[in-house]
């Protein structure tokens, strides 16, 4: 077969969530794979982190904006090529395919009341773009995947698709993200400490920061370790504004706000830090999860939507929606010595069932389907 696939954001050098889904399992598409002949559709970009192999070919296409690349571009492009099928990989895809259309539909969360409207510019246009695009897509499609069973449910009865047409495969992690010795030369790049709380947040409301830094104001309240905050992935006046908002301003010299960090040095500040802190309000599958529980790493999730199911029924689990309790789990694990090492070992356990390789494998079952 020739298999096209979208993966216009992998050479961008911040990637984020999806962006590493798709480079991830095209590596091991590309390992597993020798007779299928791969189109890997990208944007142009600085890091060059997938390289050509006989039968995997990658194809740069140039577009200043992204509705254009996917919507003008990218059909284009696989209309000269012809191949057996086209998998998009982040949500969307071109509205008018000339070949059979396979989408990785991650979330609906763009369908779904919003928590608030505290998003960023580029976040506001791509919810409005993936309300427009996604429910004129979706009939078109002739397999739809999602990462989570909670999110193909959640899929169903939202857009009563047919059950056939969705299917769910699951995500998985690097393997650079592993137990290993203390990195203080990479951590102390970061936060000017040995031990430390870990929290990956942004300006999405599901990440929940203003309930995780209040929550967090109560912990320093309580504690006698008053472990400092790494926060990944928010730029310091938004924690202001959160933090003025939530009349907590006295933490400021207790966080620690580096921005965007590279991929590369996460698995060593994952195993540097005490707990990860992720009570999300939303998420279909938390592949940071266990990224930290493979670091051995204890995590505190949220008890709602796919994290449940993917850290499974040992992992420490709060309520999102109630800052006490999150201060609370966050102090169960600094008070009992004999249950953090617990959550240890069963961080560690439960990531080994999850790897892209099993996801690859699932991709390639779905892709033979169309061989039939």
């Amino acid at each position: 077969m020739k298999i096209a696939i979208e993966a216009q954001r992998i050479f961008r050098t911040n990637k984020h969530g999806m962006d590493f889904v798709a480079l991830e399992s095209i590596r091991e598409l590309q390992k597993i794979d020798h007779e299928n002949e791969y189109f890997i559709f990208v944007s142009p970009g600085e890091d060059k982190c997938l390289k050509e192999s006989d039968n995997m070919h990658i194809i740069e296409l140039k577009c200043p904006t992204y509705p254009l690349w996917e919507q003008v571009v990218l059909p284009r492009a696989v209309n000269r090529i012809q191949p057996d099928m086209l998998h998009c990989t982040s949500n969307t895809a071109p509205i008018h395919c000339s070949v059979p259309l396979v989408l990785t539909l991650h979330d609906i969360i763009y369908l779904e009341k919003r928590q608030s409207s505290n998003f960023s510019w580029y976040q506001e246009m791509g919810w409005h773009y993936r309300r427009l695009v996604v429910p004129r897509i979706l009939p078109k499609c002739k397999k739809i995947i999602t990462v989570s069973q909670f999110e193909r449910k959640r899929i169903l009865d939202v857009l009563q698709l047919p059950e056939e047409q969705l299917v769910a495969v699951y995500n998985g992690f690097s393997n650079h993200f592993r137990l290993q010795p203390k990195s203080p030369e990479i951590t102390r790049k970061y936060i000017d400490a040995d031990n430390y709380l870990f929290f990956l947040g942004n300006t999405d409301p599901k990440k929940n920061t203003p309930r995780v830094l209040k929550a967090y104001s109560d912990y320093l309240k309580q504690s006698t370790q008053k472990l400092p905050l790494l926060i990944a992935d928010l730029k310091e006046d938004a924690i202001d504004r959160i933090l003025e908002e939530e009349k907590i301003t006295g933490i400021k010299s207790y966080l620690r706000s580096p921005g965007y960090i590279a991929n590369i040095d996460l698995a060593a500040l994952y195993g540097g830090a005490f707990a990860f802190l992720y009570p999300s309000l939303r998420e279909s599958f938390g592949i940071p999860m266990l990224e930290a529980m493979a670091c051995g790493t204890p995590i505190i999730a949220g008890n709602t939507s796919a994290m449940p199911e993917i850290a499974g029924e040992g992992a420490l689990l709060a309520d999102p929606y109630s800052s006490e309790d999150i201060t609370a789990k966050i102090l169960q694990l600094e008070d009992d010595e004999t249950f953090y090492q617990q959550q240890v070992e069963y961080g560690l356990k439960r990531s080994q069932m999850f790897s892209w390789r099993n996801t690859a494998e699932s991709l390639l079952e779905i892709y033979k389907e169309f061989a039939k």
